[in-house]
């Protein structure tokens, strides 16, 4: 791979030690490639010069003025240290009227030194009122100094400021300083754009760009510069996952076709209902891609509830019937009991094979987690191994070593996004030739998003709802505002449960944590009024119910911590009817299914993200009965987190929702940096606004792949795609 040296440089050699720290640490910038490509977030515009005699309020202005007089004074302070502050006071004149600047703490220091009466200089700042009279708070300022300065003013004036995501340990000022000392090495960059591509956009070449969004002269500038450096992202991210598919289609696979007359046909036969239009187009795709001889990577993405898991479960089918065996793979215990339970229950008969009873077409279907006895675990595993067992389903306890499957030829990931990458690879190892991979997933994702974040998986979209299903009815409930909301909400409840149907309470905490002392002495904003207290817990609302508003009911709790039988015990009591109210944490939140469950109190409502909340509601209006949903919160009406919760009460539609989601949230990482908290690789692009230039940067990674899949005529997007996939990066792409 060809090295740009002069971009690798590390930091510490060209700005020092101390500075060179503090950017690795705070903003994880290592080299001058990672500083020239840490871009302004905003610019400020100085303004043109402005005469003291006529500043305009509320505006930034910036004036030539001299120094008439510097005061430093000492005032009492509960914010300094030994109770003393300071406020340096400088008056300066243009002989057209006065002006006083004012700095405080520890920003005194320098201009105590520098601003000395009689000095001349160009301050820039915005005009405010103190004590009735016009100042500038912390003006930035530029010592004038030699006899022609009009060429300093005209340029100091006019330009246009960059302001860069900053940290308290490094101002955005010394960020630009940094960034002039290495902006010579911009001209070393390297175009990761072939040249017809650029050509063909009329886009600048990448060390112009560098230049322009870090010294614009124009906002013209700063609009050529985002356009360049948008499709640099787009572009180099799409060549990394064209790369992607194009290996994965140099893989061999097993061929799986179902056979005639098998199981699946036998499973088909039994069914009550027929299938929805989309789900035979979908298993359409599916059964195409098992078909051929390299590895099916599809994701399914459907609306809660629109029958992925009956998609999925006749894709296993399929398999089983072509001589291979099939694993599904969920996030929790409670959801891979419940999938064995449902799947076993919908197969009937045909999940009986070798037993008593078992029908000529059948298999065994296995459950494997991690808290299985030693004895039913032995007999998992040998079922396994034997190829007796046709489907399992299990947690993460599937990719260990000991497992092994005699054939294994399909791997189902439910919920994507909960699932680590090396996981999923781990699991396709275990296969004779790569297992084929259907990734579901029920959060929905903008077709942007899917082709940035799932963009080596083919995607396919279940939309409908399959009939019987009944709509949900949504409702903000603003606790505090509207005390008597709540308690109507609790009626709502008892109102349910007197009708022969059952109800879920959500809350984000489970409760028995012990209390961090470092957060309750954290003094809250403010604006934090209604996040002060902590979350509101499982064990107490459950407590506070069967005393108060649901007294009578029989209500059960569920969450995370409990031993696992334990939890299997309450879905199941649940599931039967047993239990009236089931308060729970988001345990709740995929593939439960209790049809008979009509009501969802979710406290905190605020606490949860726009998709979780979408997934929740899902677990309700799952049979015949009208679902109801309401989303209890604490947060002012004006709050942009009420707002987030409105928008979810007015729509079911859940692409509508992830966009909304998505931006308020931003994309995080696309490569999946959003888990570690890094930093995200998509500096310009918005996975939202910038649909046009993600389609067509696939596209021309797509035609650039297939004539060149090395890229060895194109050695600057080598090393671009380099500088994107870190380690980490490369390898979650490589296991995707």
């Amino acid at each position: 791979m060809d090295l740009v040296p002069v971009l690798e440089e590390p930091l510490k050699k060209v700005l020092g030690p101390a500075t060179a720290k503090v950017m690795a640490e705070h903003l994880g910038l290592h080299t001058v490639g990672d500083l020239l490509h840490h871009y302004p977030r905003r610019y400020e515009e100085r303004g043109q010069l402005t005469h003291l005699a006529d500043l305009p309020m509320d505006e930034h202005v910036t004036v030539v003025a001299q120094v008439a007089d510097a005061r430093l004074l000492t005032f009492s302070s509960s914010k300094a240290p030994r109770g003393k502050g300071q406020r340096l006071e400088v008056t300066i004149t243009d002989g057209s009227g006065r002006l006083t600047l004012v700095f405080f703490g520890n920003g005194v220091h320098k201009p105590h030194k520098e601003l000395l009466p009689g000095t001349r200089a160009l301050f820039a700042g915005k005009v405010s009122v103190f004590n009735r009279r016009l100042q500038l708070a912390h003006p930035a300022y530029e010592l004038l100094r030699g006899e022609d300065v009009s060429e300093t003013v005209d340029t100091w004036a006019g330009a246009l400021i960059p302001l860069y995501p900053a940290t308290a340990k490094l101002e955005s000022w010394k960020i630009a300083k940094s960034v002039q000392t290495v902006l010579p090495s911009a001209q070393e960059a390297v175009d990761p754009l072939p040249d017809s591509l650029r050509a063909g956009r009329g886009l600048v070449p990448l060390p112009e760009a560098l230049l322009k969004i870090h010294r614009p002269h124009t906002k013209a500038d700063i609009e050529d510069a985002r356009s360049r450096l948008k499709w640099d992202e787009a572009f180099v991210l799409q060549v990394a996952l064209a790369r992607r598919r194009h290996a994965d289609a140099q893989l061999p696979a097993v061929a799986r076709k179902p056979k005639k007359d098998g199981l699946l046909s036998a499973f088909d036969a039994k069914l009550p209902f027929t299938l929805t239009e989309g789900q035979q187009k979908v298993s359409k795709e599916i059964f195409d891609d098992l078909a051929t001889e390299h590895p099916m990577h599809r994701l399914l993405q459907g609306e809660v509830g629109s029958g992925k898991t009956l998609v999925a479960l006749r894709a296993m089918l399929a398999v089983v019937d072509a001589g291979g065996q099939a694993a599904m793979l969920a996030p929790t215990e409670v959801l891979a009991q419940q999938h064995h339970r449902s799947i076993t229950e919908m197969m009937g008969e045909l999940a009986e094979g070798g037993m008593l009873g078992g029908v000529e077409h059948s298999t065994k279907v296995v459950l494997l987690t991690g808290s299985m006895g030693a004895a039913a675990r032995r007999q998992a595993l040998l079922h396994l191994v034997t190829g007796e067992a046709g489907i399992v389903i299990g947690t993460h306890a599937l990719i260990e070593d000991k497992v092994q499957f005699h054939d294994l030829g399909l791997v189902v990931v439910d919920e994507q996004h909960r699932f680590g990458v090396e996981q999923r690879d781990a699991l396709r190892g275990k296969g004779k030739q790569p297992p084929h991979l259907l990734v579901m997933t029920a959060t929905p994702i903008p077709r942007t998003v899917a082709m940035t974040v799932f963009g080596d998986l083919e995607t396919s979209v279940l939309d409908q709802l399959p009939a019987g299903r009944s709509p949900i009815a949504s409702h903000v409930v603003p606790a505090a505002d509207k005390p008597h909301f709540l308690s109507r909400a609790w009626e709502r409840v008892r109102e349910e449960v007197s009708n022969g149907h059952q109800a879920y309470v959500v809350c984000p905490r489970i409760g028995d944590e012990d209390d961090d002392p470092k957060k309750s002495k954290k003094k809250p904003s403010p604006e934090d009024e209604a996040e002060k207290r902590p979350p509101l817990a499982v064990l107490d609302i459950a407590g506070q119910l069967t005393k108060g508003p649901l007294q009578g009911l029989r209500v059960e709790v569920l969450h995370g911590r409990m031993p696992p039988d334990d939890k299997d015990a309450v879905m199941r009591r649940f599931a039967a009817g047993e239990t009236d109210v089931l308060v729970a944490t988001t345990v709740i939140e995929v593939g439960v299914n209790v049809p008979n469950a009509t009501a969802m109190v979710i406290m905190d409502a605020d606490r949860f993200g726009v998709s979780q909340l979408h997934q929740l509601r899902g677990r309700v209006g799952r049979g015949s009965a009208a679902g109801l949903c309401l989303l209890v919160t604490e947060m002012p009406e004006a709050s942009p987190a009420r707002q987030r919760l409105t928008a979810v009460a007015s729509t079911l539609d859940g692409f509508e929702l992830s966009r909304i989601d998505l931006e308020q949230r931003r994309e995080g990482d696309v490569l999946g940096q959003a888990q570690s908290g890094a930093r995200t690789s998509l500096r310009m692009l918005a996975v939202i606004e910038d649909e046009e230039i993600i389609a067509e940067a696939r596209e021309e990674a797509a035609a650039v792949v297939a004539a060149d899949p090395d890229l060895a005529h194109l050695p600057g997007l080598r090393t671009a795609l380099q500088a994107l996939l870190d380690e980490e990066r490369e390898q979650y792409l490589e296991k995707g």
